[in-house]
């Protein structure tokens, strides 16, 4: 299965940073605008009424407006205190708009306030209070009527809440994808975990099949020779048990690479391929049982740890077919160097099987066990099995693995 490394585009935490950016450079041009816009109209009020007695007034209540604006910040999340704030700052900048009509372009940072602090029915009339206040303030200051100071503020509160609401739908928007995002990213990492987990049982599985549970097979097959050899030929029966004893010694040593995750002890020495299928034939070769091995050509290149690995576990697995379920007389080991491929031939002289039966799954079972991994060895590596038997005409099992995709 291909993995998601997240290489395709941003992943939920970099959508989720972006938007906390564009939100709080939002915040930063929102309070830029407000202090702005305060700051001018206190500057063309003191220019023009500097000596009129409701100038400290003013100033007073400019200060106290910024001075509630910039507590925003510092207050908890509850939404009756944010109701008492939005009050208080609205209430402060009616009597300031009253006082000097020119504060009244103040009222666009506040209706975002609004917009954001109030529920929707209750944000549409707040934003048609503070309308309703700026229009007056507006003629107010005007002295007389105007239709374009009646359409002027309605129009810009218009404005600023459809921009509202397209930002805040968008916000949610994002919000939720981002939200799917992150849903799908960790079913998607407990579906690769639990196919990891799969992969690793069969590889499990594999392994111990083709190692502890064949030589323990190995070992109860000498041993059984051994006890009916033991009163009418003791040299034989010696014989049995001493192989027996090699064999769980070599079990052992597997068992504890197993364990550590290494590779096949018989390629650990550093003879290669070639000398661990000669050892494997040579251990496998019983007085029941010749196995021979011939390795054909020479690697171009060394073959990767794992390609050796797995066609030594094929050896092994097609070996303990043969041994416990062939009833054959002789075996062939026969590795072949190719340009493009290294093909391992695993042939017996024994009673064969019907291959289409065994896959079929409508046979007695032979070599039935073993089959599946080795099959599965062989995909692994991009590589394919071929099995060619029939009942009384022995076995030819062969695995090639292509040299150019390992």
């Amino acid at each position: 299965m291909a993995r998601w490394d997240g290489t395709e585009g941003a992943g939920p935490e970099e959508e989720a940073r972006a938007a906390d950016d564009e939100a709080r450079w939002f915040r930063v041009l929102l309070h830029a605008g407000f202090f702005l816009l305060l700051g001018s109209s206190l500057t063309r009020f003191l220019m023009r009424h500097t000596g009129e007695g409701i100038a400290p007034w003013v100033v007073t209540l400019a200060a106290a407006l910024a001075a509630l604006y910039v507590a925003e910040p510092a207050l908890s999340p509850d939404r009756t205190r944010r109701h008492l704030w939005l009050g208080a700052c609205s209430g402060v900048w009616i009597a300031l708009v009253f006082l000097a009509p020119s504060f009244a372009w103040c009222s666009i940072p506040l209706f975002y306030l609004g917009l954001r602090h109030l529920r929707p029915p209750v944000a549409a009339g707040f934003v048609g209070l503070l309308t309703v206040v700026s229009v007056t303030a507006q003629l107010r200051l005007a002295g007389r009527f105007e239709f374009d100071l009646l359409l002027a503020p309605p129009a810009v509160a218009a404005i600023c809440v459809a921009v509202f609401v397209r930002m805040d739908q968008q916000t949610r928007r994002q919000r939720a994808l981002i939200a799917d995002l992150v849903r799908t990213r960790r079913e998607l990492a407990a579906t690769e975990r639990r196919e990891g987990t799969l992969a690793e049982r069969q590889r499990l599985s594999m392994e111990i099949h083709d190692t502890l549970a064949q030589g323990l097979s190995s070992q109860q097959m000498l041993l059984q020779a051994a006890d009916r050899t033991w009163r009418s030929d003791p040299d034989a029966a010696h014989r049995h048990v001493r192989a027996a004893t090699a064999i769980a010694e070599h079990n052992l040593t597997e068992a504890r690479r197993f364990v550590h995750d290494l590779a096949p002890a018989d390629l650990a020495g550093g003879g290669g391929l070639d000398e661990a299928l000669r050892t494997l034939a040579r251990r496998e070769s019983t007085d029941g049982l010749a196995v021979r091995c011939h390795i054909e050509g020479a690697p171009a290149r060394r073959l990767p740890d794992r390609v050796q690995s797995a066609l030594l576990r094929i050896a092994q697995g097609a070996l303990a077919n043969v041994r416990e379920h062939a009833d054959a007389r002789t075996a062939a080991l026969t590795l072949t160097y190719l340009d493009d491929q290294v093909v391992l031939d695993v042939a017996d002289d024994g009673r064969g099987f019907d291959p289409a039966a065994a896959r079929d799954g409508d046979g007695d079972g032979v070599r039935g066990h073993g089959l599946p991994a080795i099959r599965t060895r062989a995909r692994q590596l991009g590589g394919t099995l071929t099995v060619e038997s029939a009942p009384g005409e022995g076995t030819v099992l062969s695995a090639a693995v292509p040299l150019g995709g390992t």
